[in-house]
């Protein structure tokens, strides 16, 4: 493992290279999982201090890539204005960044946003109520969802502030009549909270078939919530899930790594 963590060359960080590979790997789960848009969509992550010196520097899947296509060393190294840091061919998407440019300027601890266009994401996005708190899934997240209403294509940086304002400190986010979203102080934590949020609407729109919903009490969901382990740092904060994909993926297709 630590021989194919080393970086393809003298001058790349160490810990530049194993951020690529997590995320590159992140990628090929979200594509594993169907949680992909064509070429669009986009998971993206800030690199440590030890690799910039302080300045902002953040990784993003190339536009054109299909995340089945996207490894280690095509990911673009680009800037808080979505500017490329190297000389990558790929395009960055503008679209793509404005929102994590966002989340990543204005919260401290969002070293990684994931946005997504699932249909099940989508269509409790696209309701009045929005995420229901009637099931196992959802209960784990009481008090923890944030929304944002549709102002269009993301590529206006005046949307920011309002973004911002209305996300607070919640770490998952439902963009009305857009898709889901997730942050997080690590690769692992945000895909979890985005993973649990993403099965409480698959199961919410299954079930919206079957007549109205046991609906979980306020204080069942309370206690769900704080007794829910997977996003406790004790217990891993999603990263013993995320290794056991990312075990999975090696056994289709390593490629990633390159």
């Amino acid at each position: 493992m630590n021989a194919i963590l080393k970086p393809p060359s003298a001058a790349m960080h160490p810990d530049e290279w194993k951020a690529r590979v997590q995320l590159a790997a992140c990628y090929r789960i979200f594509d594993l999982l169907g949680w992909t848009e064509m070429i669009y969509n986009h998971i993206t992550v800030r690199l440590p201090d030890s690799v910039t010196g302080g300045q902002k520097q953040f990784l993003i899947n190339p536009f054109g890539l299909h995340y089945s296509e996207v490894t280690a060393g095509n990911l673009l190294k680009i800037d808080v204005q979505g500017r490329k840091l190297d000389d990558n061919p790929w395009p960055v998407n503008p679209a793509g960044f404005t929102v994590h440019s966002a989340i990543h300027e204005g919260i401290a601890d969002a070293h990684c946003v994931m946005h997504t266009h699932t249909t099940n994401g989508l269509a409790v996005a696209c309701t009045q109520g929005g995420l229901a708190q009637n099931n196992f899934y959802s209960a784990q997240l009481h008090g923890l969802v944030a929304y944002h209403d549709f102002e269009g294509i993301t590529i206006h940086a005046d949307e920011a502030p309002r973004l911002l304002k209305n996300m607070g400190d919640k770490p998952v986010v439902i963009l009305r009549n857009h898709g889901l979203l997730s942050w997080g102080k690590t690769l692992p934590l945000a895909f979890v909270r985005l993973w649990t949020l993403q099965r409480a609407c698959d199961i919410q729109v299954a079930q919206a078939a079957l007549g109205p919903a046991i609906a979980v009490p306020e204080a069942v969901a309370v206690k769900t919530t704080h007794d829910s382990f997977q996003f406790d740092a004790q217990f891993g904060a999603g990263q013993d899930v995320f290794d056991a994909l990312v075990r999975r993926i090696d056994r289709i297709d390593p490629s990633y790594r390159n």
